[in-house]
């Protein structure tokens, strides 16, 4: 493609987004330029205070554990208090947690406020995909949770180069670095993103009961083919998570090195960077099942390969397929979730899409480990091709009669509980009730 047609990919890819979208991704972007804790946690334990591995494994569970139990908390703040309000409480709260963080000596106490840094740092993500879902209109979300996946990676590429750099002068500047990034975030939103939630209906309890168009959690428990969704992301983020946990253990057993497995990493980073607006102008309108089963296998199929690696180029090379999965994936599934929830309810929903991914990032060490211990890295690699395979079977299953996202039931408020017809006396003949709404059930 010539420089210009690449221009004019570009102008395509980012045009047309409200004001307001470019601010959230821009407090995104900056958000990961911060990211010190999760990227140097494990190094700043066991090298800068002498802690045990299996100690720095302890903190990195009860982290991922606070990020576990925030997310559904932190969907319904979304839905009650409002995205903007949770966004700054989440984003304050992470700021000054992580800034304690860097002056915690005692064992207990780094593990208790890793909690918290956990609770904190994950319970924006909810607030932030409901409100990109409030202000893009549904034939650009793809294509806007796509950009929004490329600032996370732009960011987090850019920081942990730098990261590693301040690492070596002081992880306590590091701490303080990121505290000090994620003030200038919640800056940003407090400033230039409106709140986006959509307006209650003046709706009032008749005869005591809450209004049938309420959203609340067991709403989401009992929505069948959003939580079968959830459980195939379940699945989907276990195989990615492999990348991180069982990737470099492999490696290891192979001979390679830690600056072997950071090359072969560095891959992923670089691709999603590279690849993410161009692959994001092919897949925008194209079937999301399709999508998703297509991206599950080459999930699945892509670490499967990894069992026949043996060379830094070769694991490079899985590296590759796994990461178009990956970009594939996470705009379109994101897309879905949103396509599924009622407005009144997104963040509520969002946060039991979030939740998947923790519980995930939970259960993928212990699984890695527990196979690669007892069965050896080709099982593991042999498992996560059949969760693939699993996963795009499920995804054909469960959207099948899929409604097109312009005509979604998630873009579709219901309609207010109507008022009994003795409550209206200037009406002589009561109205006709409105059609039910459409339930997204298997």
């Amino acid at each position: 493609m010539s420089v210009a047609g690449l221009r004019t990919a570009a102008r395509e890819t980012v045009s047309g987004m409200p004001r307001e979208f470019w601010w959230l991704w821009t407090s995104t972007l900056v958000n990961r330029l911060g990211a010190f804790v999760a990227t140097f946690m494990a190094l700043y334990l066991t090298l800068d205070r002498g802690y045990s591995a299996s100690y720095a494994g302890l903190v990195a569970a009860l982290h991922g554990l606070g990020g576990v139990i925030s997310s559904l908390g932190a969907g319904v703040m979304t839905d009650r208090l409002g995205r903007r309000p949770t966004m700054l409480i989440a984003q304050v709260s992470t700021a000054v947690s992580v800034a304690v963080l860097g002056f915690m000596v005692h064992p207990f106490a780094i593990a208790a406020v890793a909690f918290f840094v956990g609770m904190s740092s994950n319970a924006s993500r909810p607030a932030v995909q409901a409100m990109m879902a409030d202000i893009v209109p549904p034939k650009d979300r793809v294509r806007a949770f796509s950009l929004n996946y490329w600032a996370i990676n732009l960011g987090f590429a850019i920081s942990s180069a730098g990261a590693g750099f301040i690492a070596e002068y002081s992880y306590r500047a590091g701490f303080i670095g990121e505290a000090l990034m994620t003030l200038v975030c919640a800056v940003l939103v407090f400033l230039k993103v409106p709140e986006s939630r959509p307006e209650e209906a003046a709706v009032k309890p008749v005869g005591g009961k809450r209004p049938k168009d309420e959203v609340r959690l067991t709403t989401v428990l009992r929505d069948g083919r959003f939580m079968g969704v959830v459980g195939l992301s379940f699945l989907v983020s276990l195989i990615f998570q492999q990348g991180y946990v069982g990737l470099p253990v492999a490696m290891g057993t192979d001979g390679l090195s830690s600056s072997d497995f950071g090359t072969a990493i560095a891959v992923n980073g670089v691709l999603i960077v590279v690849l993410q607006i161009p692959v994001t102008r092919f897949i925008q309108h194209r079937d999301p099942r399709r999508l998703l089963i297509i991206s599950s296998l080459l999930a699945g199929y892509g670490f499967g390969l990894t069992a026949f690696a043996g060379s830094v180029a070769a694991y490079a090379l899985t590296v590759c397929v796994w990461t178009l999965a990956e970009i594939v994936n996470a705009p379109t599934q994101t897309g879905l979730v949103v396509q599924l929830s009622p407005a009144r309810g997104r963040g509520r929903y969002q946060g039991m899409y979030t939740m998947s991914w923790s519980v995930a990032a939970l259960v993928a060490p212990l699984m890695s480990g527990f196979v690669i211990d007892n069965y050896g890295a080709a099982w593991l690699w042999a498992a996560c091709a059949v969760i693939g395979t699993v996963a795009g079977a499920g995804y054909w299953l469960l959207m099948r009669n899929l409604p097109r996202e312009e005509h979604a039931a998630a873009d579709v408020l219901p309609e207010p509980a109507p008022v009994p017809a003795e409550a209206r006396p200037d009406q002589a003949e009561p109205e006709a009730a409105p059609a039910e709404a459409v339930e997204r059930v298997c």
